[in-house]
């Protein structure tokens, strides 16, 4: 199973983002998350692959709506190229206020803009890699001109792989027919929404365009509660509570909830955020869904977690890396059984 770092402080400064990504590469991991927050992510992703020369960078994800899919695969091109192809483009849709109200731009029928999207990504990369025009004429995306000064040219590595970052069924059939994985969300990664939502979603969208299901990759990105013993545990158990508080608070990530009888504790929180009782939140979450969400262990025990959580599930898993590096040897042993798996 492959490890991926995520980035710990989204408002992490620019000049801190080298740095970071060594120590990653350091610890071991297959690769890092870059997400999409209040820098953007094919800027962060460039600095991390400068400093780095082996892990996979990954934007996960990065708003797709916001960025013409032209756009978004010039930028992945030249990544590709700089980093001898350790880059790959990891794409969400976001909810409809952040897209239509924060960036100014349309906001319908997310999955099936998604997925034309996507295929206006890969004619993109097509006539880059041929020299002809790209030929796309998509229900939301067209795609027609690039003459010859516009094209980057063709790369002698690999096209940047795309993945799709989802909770619903929709979406993440969208990963199974047009990307090459999908990156769970914190609130759809417990192994029980997995079997009967996640993988059969896959499993429908890859063979509906006549793939197979083990080409598709599946990283789950969970909230995780691991350090080097029990106390460090609990106080990293009472440090993810209130993060996981706050995002159970969008509907859109109500699916996990709704399927174990929880729907009212998503409208509470939901209310609350409405209200302005950004405090209160974290006394609505018990500790039965915070267990049932959130695989935790100390870093001897972990690896036995994700064994049993995600072992026959899951290609890939996110993790966070220690806040204090001097817990980095013992990490970096954990990380090294969970890959060797």
């Amino acid at each position: 199973m492959k490890v991926y770092a995520a980035m710990m402080d989204h408002r992490m400064s620019l000049h801190d983002v080298g740095p970071y990504a060594a120590r990653m590469e350091a610890l071991g991991y297959d690769g890092l998350h870059v997400p999409e927050a209040v820098h953007d992510p094919f800027v962060v992703a460039a600095i991390a692959l400068e400093h780095t020369s082996r892990i996979q960078v990954r934007t996960a994800v990065a708003l797709a709506f916001v960025r013409s899919p032209m756009l978004t695969a010039y930028t992945a091109w030249d990544l590709a190229r700089f980093s001898n192809s350790r880059f790959e483009v990891g794409l969400g849709t976001q909810i409809r206020a952040h897209i239509s109200e924060r960036f100014g731009m349309p906001f319908d029928e997310p999955s099936d803009r998604l997925a034309d999207y996507i295929d206006a990504m890969r004619a993109s990369f097509h006539a880059f890699q041929s020299g002809a025009a790209p030929e796309h004429r998509g229900r939301f995306y067209s795609v027609t001109r690039l003459s010859p000064f516009f094209n980057p040219g063709a790369i002698d590595v690999a096209p940047p792989s795309i993945w799709v970052g989802g909770v619903g069924v929709k979406v993440t059939t969208v990963a199974g027919t047009h990307g090459d994985g999908l990156i769970s969300h914190p609130t759809n990664s417990n192994p029980r929404y997995l079997d009967a939502v996640t993988m059969p979603a896959l499993r429908k969208g890859a063979e509906a365009q006549g793939r197979s299901y083990s080409e598709i990759g599946l990283v789950v990105g969970s909230l995780n509660v691991t350090a080097m013993d029990e106390r460090g545990v609990a106080l990293r158990r009472e440090a993810q509570k209130q993060p996981l508080a706050f995002t159970l608070s969008t509907p859109a990530y109500w699916p996990t909830l709704e399927m174990y009888g929880w729907l009212d504790v998503g409208h509470r929180l939901r209310a609350m955020t409405r209200a302005n009782e950004w405090d209160r939140m974290v006394g609505v979450l018990s500790d039965e869904i915070f267990d049932t969400l959130v695989p935790q262990a100390t870093y001897a025990e972990f690896p036995d977690v994700v064994r049993e959580w995600y072992g026959a599930r899951a290609s890939g898993i996110v993790l966070e890396p220690p806040g204090d590096p001097a817990d980095d040897p013992a990490f970096r042993e954990m990380i090294a059984v969970i890959g060797s798996e």
